[in-house]
């Protein structure tokens, strides 16, 4: 690669206040306003249980749901499990598809592909590739988020200034966004003295004027003060919605405090489950419930939306739609940033040593079975060429069938943030593969063709060649195909298996006569071409061969098993496999345009 990326280099001999300065100047202060946000799901036969009596076969998530955070500001969301604080944050990031109506904007603006780029949006189970350090993850993440108003070297030390800010020289696990930053559960699992250094951190990043949303369970009493806002929801519905350091007394004043000291948010999630004592019916909790949501109607909404209304908005990023475009960068800059980051992943399973032990360990054992068998073994020859066409349709396929149900958690995370183009991803997925793809059968048949006693010319050794190649890479695109249709792993497996066992049989080594109602198979079967393809690189028309008694002479095409199958042809075979080779690719990219594609929720 004519740019390659010393990553460790580059972080390393930069100063920490530039890397600090270049941090500073790319983020974008964001006010947060989202407006009666309604989300419903709909359910089958099976959700009679959680529909809702008005409307049936639905459930209502979030039910008008408020709110506003400004720069410098953290808000935290609290509710019981189910209350849909997850659900609100993903619709607030811009990542919630279905029946979402309401209003959220960025500064005034609905989300867009840029916005998406300036967010941070941080999972419980966050998806990172696990053969990436943190360094990586974070340079990768900024070459194709930030626009090329910023060098390479600027971006390289906004991810180093990220590290020094963040303290995360010995994490593996957080990737840090911009301006806007969604957090669901960032403290979940983790002892209270890391949990407070984790919002200590965050509450600093609020004090440099960054917008912060994140949900959290049952914060300690310590936590719940650092909070600048709280949300509380039950069922989808929002209880209180202000200042967290307000929240206890506006419950006292419509009745509601603690009969002893307590922390306050356990005394909150006692309220959103609708509990005031030990001993209350589950009516009672029913009502505690409406009472509370009723008190919130008449004393916040009103006068939350009246300061929503009045608010103008003052934070309109100006220069937002001048620094980004509808992507940040090229997609050649696109394509060899996610090229060098798949190679960095992939080359410590593609050239482990299982998979090339195992790939020469073959090669060998099928040189020892077919030791110089040559053309006076001629079934043995046959059945050499045809196993081979087997073996390499099957190993490419099942590399490449778990490809997309793997990664289809990253590529929708990062798709959703508009990071890049699905064709700059498709592309450096296919081109990083190649490596193992190629090498391996290459040094595959290098080792078997010889020690087989296959016909001993240049020519003849680069025919099975590329027609070993090519069946290669018709093989991975089937798998391709077939995990990007399924996104399934055992599903996808399975299908693979019954698909190339079809094509096997239909190959014309195992069953010659091919009943006419079922023979269409072998026009789509890779096996099939392959073998002829094999077979042509051998011999000829006029090739002949020992047969039966020592002085009899019989044709090499004649032999059943090659009769079956003709030695013409070669120049169809070719472009068979070569359409295939295109059409499989075609289906995968068609199949993997529905991923990360979310409806805009504006205004």
């Amino acid at each position: 690669m004519a740019e390659d990326l010393d990553i460790e280099a580059a972080t390393k001999t930069e100063d920490n206040s530039k890397a600090t300065a270049i941090f500073k100047s790319t983020y974008q202060s964001v006010l947060l306003k989202f407006v009666d946000v309604v989300y419903s799901v709909k359910f089958g036969n099976g959700g009679n249980c959680f529909r809702n009596k008005s409307s049936p076969g639905e459930k209502v998530i979030l039910n008008g749901i408020s709110g506003m955070v400004q720069p410098g500001e953290m808000l935290a969301m609290l509710g019981p499990s189910g209350s849909g604080k997850t659900t609100l944050l993903t619709a607030l990031g811009g990542r919630l598809g279905g029946h979402l109506t309401g209003a959220i904007t960025y500064n005034g603006k609905p989300v867009s592909d840029s916005m998406k780029r300036n967010t941070g949006f941080v999972t419980q189970d966050d998806v990172l590739y696990p053969h990436l350090t943190v360094t990586e993850t974070l340079v990768f993440t900024a070459l194709l988020r930030f626009p090329n108003s910023f060098t390479k070297q600027e971006k390289i030390m906004h991810a180093k200034a990220i590290i020094d800010q963040l303290g995360l020289d010995n994490c593996k696990d957080c990737i840090i966004g911009n301006s806007l930053l969604l957090l669901d559960e960032p403290t979940s699992g983790l002892d209270s003295t890391t949990a407070q250094w984790i919002l200590s951190t965050l509450l600093e990043l609020a004090k440099g004027g960054r917008t912060i949303v994140l949900t959290i369970h049952q914060p300690s009493s310590r936590l719940f003060y650092m909070f600048h806002k709280v949300l509380l929801l039950s069922e989808g519905k929002p209880l209180y919605f202000g200042q967290g350091s307000a929240a206890m007394d506006y419950f006292s004043s419509i009745g509601y405090a603690p009969s002893v000291a307590m922390n306050p948010s356990d005394f909150l999630l006692d309220l959103s489950n609708g509990v005031t004592s030990s001993n209350e019916s589950l009516k009672e909790q029913n009502l505690v419930k409406k009472t509370l949501v009723s008190a919130y109607k008449t004393n916040i909404a009103e006068k939350l939306r009246e300061e929503l209304n009045e608010n103008c908005d003052r934070h309109h990023n100006q220069n937002e739609h001048k620094t980004f475009g509808r992507w940040p960068t090229t997609w050649w800059q696109q394509f060899t940033v996610l090229l060098q980051r798949g190679l960095k992943e992939r080359k410590h399973e593609s050239f482990s040593i299982f998979n090339t032990a195992e790939g020469l360990a073959v090669a060998v054992l099928l040189g020892l079975l077919w030791w110089q068998s040559g053309i006076a073994h001629l079934q043995y020859q046959i059945g050499f060429l045809f196993f081979i066409s087997g073996f390499w349709g099957m190993f490419p396929l099942y590399q490449a069938i778990f490809t997309f149900p793997q990664e289809h958690l990253m590529l929708e995370k990062e798709r959703s943030s508009g990071m890049y183009r699905l064709s700059s991803y498709f592309m450096s997925r296919i081109v990083s593969d190649l490596p193992m793809e190629l090498i391996l059968p290459t040094v595959f048949i290098t080792i078997s063709y010889w020690m087989t006693g296959l016909k001993p010319t240049a020519g003849n050794f680069l025919h099975t060649l590329l027609a070993l190649l090519l069946c290669v890479l018709v093989s991975q695109g089937l798998g391709l195909a077939i995990g990007a249709l399924v996104m399934d792993q055992k599903t996808a497996a399975v299908l693979g298996s019954v698909i190339m066992l079809a094509f096997l049989l239909a190959g014309g080594y195992y069953v010659q006569h091919i009943p006419d109602f079922i023979s269409w198979i072998k026009y789509i079967s890779l096996s099939h071409y392959t073998y002829k393809l094999f077979l042509g690189s051998q011999y000829r028309a006029d090739d002949t061969y020992l047969c039966g008694e020592p002085a009899k002479v019989c044709l090499v095409r004649d032999f059943p098993a090659i009769n079956s199958v003709g030695l013409d042809g070669q120049v169809i075979s070719a472009v068979a496999l070569v359409l295939m080779l295109g059409i499989y690719r075609l289906i995968a990219y068609l199949a993997l345009m529905r991923i990360g594609v979310t409806p805009k929720l504006g205004k």
